[in-house]
């Protein structure tokens, strides 16, 4: 039995693309990638992600973390960046050079993509879609089942290993044929289609945009940063703030001895310290303004204290729980 490793994004397209191929006798092995930009819910959970691919039919699945070479792609893009800060071109290319090389190591044949051409205008036209397959490594052993038929035969297709008169020549946004695809599959549950790449988002998007034109600190501890909490830049600073009880414990694990956080004397939002050395008045101001209970107290004439907590007892259930009172005129 001939084997196709599949592009996952868990999107519908790259689903409808591993049911077309599989419906023909192939069996089709889903990869899919994670960085703190798309499918990181899984990387704390990888057994969720298996057990998601079963329940689609597919009993062999990989889950791989790209987060260090996807930071080097994302900092110099060879082909730029989408609407936003998304190098989906370049992005796209890595992906597939990488699933190329595991062809040997899984005893597949071919790689399978659920592209749609002219679906989206950066990274889906005629040009993007033949530098992708030329500049991957994977030339002709690429197969994009949904617009096969508007595109040359693949070599899988050429040597019958699959019969492309039961591929499709989708294209445009219209998804519509897609739809009728997930009834005749059976899919009922599938994403909505705007993508699930965080960097499409138009807010971190705008925001990591910013963090590379002013060469701000990234790395996988601050790129997991970036799509968290409010971000508040000054010329020499970087500081991400908490907005709701559940984003402040994530911050908190997350850079926990890591890197400074402070929060006040009453609940308040954690205030990661990401880079610089801003002036605890202003960490102060920040938290304050947003804290309801914060400004309650002042209202009522309570003195607030910036609390700098420790990260081997604080707890939010406690609060306050301060580590040591930190001086303001320090």
């Amino acid at each position: 039995m001939k084997r196709a490793l599949l592009l996952f994004s868990k999107g519908l397209d790259s689903l409808l693309a591993g049911k077309i191929i599989e419906s023909q006798g192939i069996q089709v092995v889903p990869i899919t990638y994670i960085t703190p930009f798309f499918n990181w819910e899984y990387h704390n959970n990888p057994q969720k992600y298996y057990e998601y691919c079963k329940s689609l039919g597919f009993q062999e699945s990989y889950l791989i973390d790209i987060t260090e070479e996807y930071l080097s792609i994302l900092k110099k893009p060879r082909y730029g960046f989408g609407c936003l800060a998304n190098p989906c071109v370049a992005c796209k290319t890595f992906m597939i050079s990488k699933t190329k090389k595991l062809l040997n190591e899984l005893q597949a044949d071919f790689i399978v993509t659920g592209e749609v051409l002219g679906q989206r205008p950066k990274s889906q036209n005629k040009w993007a879609m033949e530098v992708i397959k030329d500049e991957s490594g994977a030339d002709d052993l690429l197969v994009r089942p949904l617009s096969a038929k508007l595109l040359p035969p693949s070599l899988p297709e050429r040597l019958g290993w699959i019969d492309r008169e039961k591929l499709y020549g989708i294209s445009g946004r219209n998804r519509q044929m897609q739809f009728q695809l997930a009834k005749k599959f059976n899919i009922k549950n599938f994403p909505t289609p705007a993508g699930g790449c965080l960097l499409t988002d138009p807010e971190i998007g705008r925001r990591m945009l910013k963090i590379l034109k002013e060469k701000r600190t990234l790395n996988p501890l601050t790129a997991k940063l970036s799509v968290q909490g409010r971000h508040f830049f000054t010329n020499d600073s970087w500081i991400v703030l908490g907005r709701n009880h559940k984003e402040n414990v994530k911050l908190f694990n997350l850079v926990r001895n890591q890197l400074p956080v402070f929060t006040l004397s009453v609940p308040a939002p954690i205030a990661v310290v990401v880079e610089g050395t801003p002036t605890l008045e202003y960490i102060k101001d920040l938290l304050i303004r947003y804290s309801k209970k914060a400004q309650k107290h002042i209202a009522n004439g309570f003195n607030i204290e910036i609390v700098q907590p420790n990260p081997l007892e604080f707890t939010f259930e406690s609060l306050p729980t301060p580590h040591q009172r930190v001086a303001e005129n320090n």
